[in-house]
């Protein structure tokens, strides 16, 4: 069984961050620091994602519990692929919105972020993509650990809040053109 703390996979997600910052540094062979700032809020977005995506949301004695991974108990998987079976079988309707509203919300910043970080990721499809691949891509990482499991509605939830995001984008970049008529 292996345990791995929130903290040792933050400084991990840091640490290629910056790996690869410096190889883009080095190969344009300059630092556009407006740029840099724009994709600090990238970063910071992904690091709260990996916190609420990985780790769960309750403490034990003030502490994040690990993330764990047991090769005996992560086969077969688990994985639901059937939209909206799991949320009918959490213990309380507190269980149900924590789970719908958290899954949206952790997303709504990505879908603000990435039309404003990559230039082209200029439309809703292109965002909506972009937000299901990295939902996508936690949710195949998330399958040999014992205590995640991969689940079709976080997709849809995180999709969802993706599309919120862009909107609320989509509003203030329109506010602001009228504004500068």
């Amino acid at each position: 069984m292996l345990e791995i703390p929130f903290i040792t996979l933050e400084l991990l997600f840091t640490a290629v961050w910056l790996a690869v910052r410096l190889i883009v540094w080095i190969r344009q062979k300059r630092i556009i620091w407006k740029r840099e700032a724009l994709l600090l809020l990238m970063y910071i977005n992904l690091a709260v994602i990996i916190r609420f995506a990985f780790f769960p949301r309750e403490l034990v004695n003030g502490h994040i519990q690990p993330l764990i991974f047991d090769t005996k108990a992560a086969f077969p998987f688990r994985i639901n692929i059937i939209p909206f079976v799991n949320l009918l079988q959490y213990d309380s309707t507190r269980d149900i919105i924590w789970n719908v509203v958290g899954n949206t919300a952790l997303f709504i910043p990505s879908g603000i972020i990435l039309p404003v970080v990559y230039n082209k990721l200029n439309t809703f499809g292109k965002v909506i993509a972009a937000g299901a691949f990295i939902s996508f891509l936690i949710e195949v990482i998330q399958l040999p650990f014992t205590s995640r499991v991969t689940d079709i509605d976080d997709l849809i939830l995180n999709t969802l809040g993706v599309m919120i995001g862009y909107g609320i984008y989509s509003f203030v970049k329109k506010m602001r053109e009228r504004k500068d008529k």
